[in-house]
């Protein structure tokens, strides 16, 4: 039988932080030194990652990487202006600080201060009518196309997936409007090439260098074909006299023809008018005074 004895203390092993801390001082100084330099460069190396990835602001087409194409990057922006019925303006909006309660970042408004800062978007798989451009006339049913795109996403948060480049600078993508409830990275809102295909606004474009993001060509031309059936849209009328190809294929061999400018007045070319005319009359008033 054991006796209890006063001055007997019972070993207790360290926790497991006080253990690692006490391996850790007995590392040596250079060991450390070399440790938290390692631990640093880590840290930083993915604090730029996570930013450039979900925080950097892409200001224009040409902060956009071939690696960002090939990748079908994700970006979510403002749109803040509408040019034709297939394309539009978007000012990019990563991370977060752009809404209430925690906003603290805002879009321009200011054309001054949106210039060479948004990203131009043509929308992938569609093709709108043609407006007015250097003197032709605007293709049928342009203007109502064109208002059922600003009254759809203008002033509104979109997400678009990058495609391509296309040759006018513009980025073929597939944009999306923000969904209800959920958050963009979580699910997809309604895509707007399809809606718009769908309400008969648009047709699909089957043209050189064509995308159609997650959707295939025979999904799309079944949309079309059902708006045409149903004589939505451009289709009211039954068929197009004119695809938008075809008008842009008419146009294409026809020289850019611009109005010539009115001749600017300036008074030295008055004074020149002003003493010829001063000098006929005092020529023909001698020889009819003899």
């Amino acid at each position: 039988m054991s006796r209890w004895n006063p001055f007997y203390e019972e070993k207790t092993e360290p926790m497991p932080f006080e253990a690692a801390t006490q391996r850790i001082a007995q590392l040596p100084a250079p060991a450390l030194a070399v440790s938290a330099f390692a631990v640093g460069a880590v840290s930083m190396w993915g604090t730029a990652v996570v930013y450039r990835r979900f925080f950097r602001r892409i200001r224009n087409v040409d902060w956009i990487t071939a690696d960002m194409y090939r990748n079908k990057r994700w970006i979510k922006g403002k749109v803040v202006s509408v040019g034709d019925a297939d394309n539009f303006r978007v000012y990019h909006t990563p991370g977060f600080g752009w809404r209430w309660p925690l906003k603290f970042r805002t879009v321009p408004t200011t054309q001054k201060a949106l210039k060479n800062n948004t990203i131009h978007i043509r929308m992938a798989a569609v093709d709108a009518p043609e407006g007015a451009h250097f003197g032709r006339p605007m293709q049928a049913h342009y203007e109502q196309s064109l208002g059922w795109l600003k009254n759809k996403i203008m002033g509104r948060t979109v997400y678009c997936q990058l495609l391509r480049r296309d040759q006018y600078s513009r980025v073929v993508a597939m944009p999306y409007l923000k969904p209800w409830v959920l958050p963009g990275f979580l699910a997809k809102g309604k895509c707007i090439p399809v809606e718009m295909l769908r309400a008969g606004w648009v047709v699909m474009y089957d043209q050189g260098g064509a995308e159609y993001g997650p959707f295939s060509k025979e999904e799309l031309l079944a949309m079309e074909a059902q708006a045409r059936n149903a004589r939505l849209g451009i289709w009211q009328d039954g068929p197009l006299k004119e695809t938008p190809a075809e008008y842009k294929r008419r146009y294409a061999s026809e020289p850019i023809v611009e109005d010539e400018p009115p001749a600017k007045f300036t008074p030295n070319s008055r004074a020149k008018r002003t003493s010829k005319t001063s000098g006929l009359r005092k020529l023909f008033s001698k020889l009819f005074s003899r």
